[in-house]
């Protein structure tokens, strides 16, 4: 049977600018001049990543208004959340994945002899650690709350009495900046006067990694940190754990704090679990080029919720 020809959709550029689209973006958000910021917003965040620019447009606006309901904003600069490209397998009617075919309608193969797969690429909300932080503090129940690289010679270790980490930090700024990371520490004060504090080596992070991302591996890490990948095969390593391990150690270690001994509001609550419906799918192959974080999925396990208002969006009639 031959493969089932895949409808191209606009992109986001053209979609944004629609009658269906900027309806549905001035009914969602109520506000006219709200609207307008946000348009011109994630206008701008999608167009400085070509990989979100081949996204379907749709995704794209969900997870956008998810950002947007949360009042955290898309720019990549402030790392409050970002919009990952992944591709998912296309599957027709019947649930069964769709293959490249040839003009005699036999299947493509690649060059170990696998049937070739037709994709789409879409995007999904992802949380950054400066979101998490934002979030925490607009709930009003923290004093003081914060996340950092902990440098060689900083860690004291546990004190024997209570087991809480002891520090003791590099006061000049310019030194410090020169030390090698061996760990990460993330403390909160509530507002009542009780702490919280935490510590994870660089290595028990590494093997969290390891275990938790299907995109990472602690080996290659090391080959990447070490300039040891060839350029063609550089696109294996555009996870953000690759990318940005710090950024992404930092933002484990306010989840696992906050989530173990933080009070959590409901947008905290609504982030965290529409981050985990990403983390939770992309368990595939990264196949992007550069520092955009594209995963190969089945479309199957890819069935994110949306909270608030925009969970009555029907991105479907757009």
């Amino acid at each position: 049977m031959g493969g089932m020809t895949v409808r191209q959709k606009p992109k986001f550029s053209v979609a944004i600018q629609t009658d269906g689209y900027q309806k549905l973006i001035n009914n969602t958000l109520g506000d006219p001049e709200r609207a307008k910021r946000f348009v011109a917003s994630i206008t701008s965040a999608v167009a400085v990543n070509p990989a979100l620019q081949d996204c379907d447009a749709g995704t794209v606006l969900a997870g956008a208004l998810l950002g947007e309901s949360l009042n955290l904003s898309p720019s990549p600069q402030l790392g409050q959340y970002y919009l990952v490209p992944f591709k998912v397998r296309v599957k027709d009617a019947d649930g069964r994945v769709v293959y490249k075919t040839d003009e005699n309608g036999n299947k493509l193969k690649d060059d170990k002899g696998h049937w070739i797969a037709e994709t789409e690429t879409k995007a999904s909300f992802v949380l950054g650690y400066k979101g998490y932080l934002q979030l925490a503090i607009r709930s009003g129940q923290y004093a003081d709350i914060d996340v950092m690289e902990v440098k060689a010679g900083e860690y004291l270790g546990k004190d024997k009495f209570s087991g809480k980490p002891k520090f003791e930090f590099v006061e000049d700024d310019d030194e410090r900046d020169e030390l090698q990371v061996i760990g990460y520490m993330a403390y909160f004060e509530y507002l009542n006067g009780f702490k919280k504090t935490l510590y994870w080596s660089k290595q028990k992070m590494l093997k969290h990694a390891d275990k938790y991302s299907a995109a990472f591996n602690a080996a290659d890490y090391e080959k990447f940190i070490n300039g040891e990948v060839a350029e063609k095969d550089m696109w294996k390593y555009s996870s953000y754990w690759y990318q940005d391990f710090d950024g992404m150690a930092k933002k484990t270690m306010l989840r696992q704090l906050i989530s173990k001994w933080g009070v959590m509001s409901i947008e905290m609550q609504s982030a965290i679990t529409k981050d985990d419906s990403f983390a939770n799918a992309s368990g595939g192959e990264v196949v992007a080029s550069g520092a955009d974080d594209i995963v190969t999925v089945d479309a199957a396990d890819v069935q994110p919720e949306y909270v608030g208002a925009v969970s009555q969006v029907n991105l479907a009639d757009l």
